[in-house]
């Protein structure tokens, strides 16, 4: 179903890698991850994309860690948030330990799917190997998991079309378009109508920009009819000097829909808009 006026606001918890020193409302344990997710649900985000950290607050793909925080999401019995999981969490992680929660943890309604490897600069290679999307997009199908196929670099539309084609990915398509990574495309305005005149016209899409280009790009999203982004795995300061918290920058995406004319989709009505069914408790 079609919501013309309504933008969805997807936050980014919590990356993988950014530690508390840098910012130290960046929440880390599965208490702290649940009551931000449940405070950017009450400020208008429709769906929270969930990373884990381990002990020492590094990044982990630990499918115990992934359902004390969905169980402590749904323990707010007003709370109808959508679930996004991510899959690419742990650089350390093999294929099958990147995917092994979308398969055994209840409550998974979307997951990343990152549709391709590049040089993350200047730390490594980001792998996304054909046999890992193949198998990854199998297990979205099979658990009936939307796929967010996340987009850093023009290449990426073309490998997440190949398996759409050989049915191993869902169509229609939702596209999270990432911009900004050094060694992925940069944030510009240019890149993202690029990137969105390429899409299929039924398919839907968000975007983000990095650190300071955060404002530049969700800006030119609403402007593009897209779906917006925010949270500290992107973007640690509100302004400069300025530490910014998940609630802050849900705030601030939910005021600049209002003042474009447009309101913050419910996540009801974001579940219609994405294909995903109905929540059940």
């Amino acid at each position: 179903m079609n919501h013309p006026d309504k933008v969805i606001i997807t936050v980014a918890l919590t990356g993988a890698v950014t530690p508390k020193d840098t910012n130290e409302f960046i929440p880390v344990t599965p208490a702290e991850i649940a009551a931000d997710a449940y405070a950017c649900w009450k400020a208008g985000a429709a769906v929270v994309h969930l990373h884990m950290r381990d002990n020492e607050g590094l990044g982990t793909m630990d499918p115990a860690k992934f359902a004390e925080t969905i169980r402590l999401i749904r323990a707010y019995e007003d709370c109808d948030v959508i679930i996004n999981c991510t899959t690419s969490g742990d650089n350390r992680a093999s294929d099958a330990q990147r995917m092994a929660h979308v398969d055994i943890v209840d409550g998974i309604e979307m997951a990343s799917y990152d549709a391709g490897s590049f040089n993350w600069m200047p730390g490594g290679v980001f792998m996304n190997s054909p046999k890992f999307l193949g198998e990854l997009g199998e297990a979205l199908l099979r658990r009936g998991v939307k796929p967010e196929i996340e987009i850093f670099d023009a290449g990426m539309l073309g490998v997440a079309e190949y398996f759409m084609k050989t049915d191993r990915l869902a169509r229609p398509g939702h596209y999270q378009f990432c911009l900004g990574v050094l060694g992925g495309m940069p944030a510009t305005v240019e890149n993202l109508l690029y990137l969105k005149s390429k899409i299929p016209a039924e398919a839907t899409w968000s975007a983000f920009g990095i650190g300071k280009d955060h404002l530049p790009i969700l800006f030119a999203t609403l402007a593009l009819g897209g779906n917006i982004r925010v949270g500290l795995e992107d973007n640690v300061y509100f302004a400069k000097g300025v530490k910014a918290t998940n609630v802050s920058l849900v705030e601030r995406a939910a005021l600049a829909i209002g003042v474009f004319g447009k309101s913050a989709a419910t996540s009801a009505e974001a579940r219609e808009i994405l294909g995903i069914s109905a929540l059940v408790r």
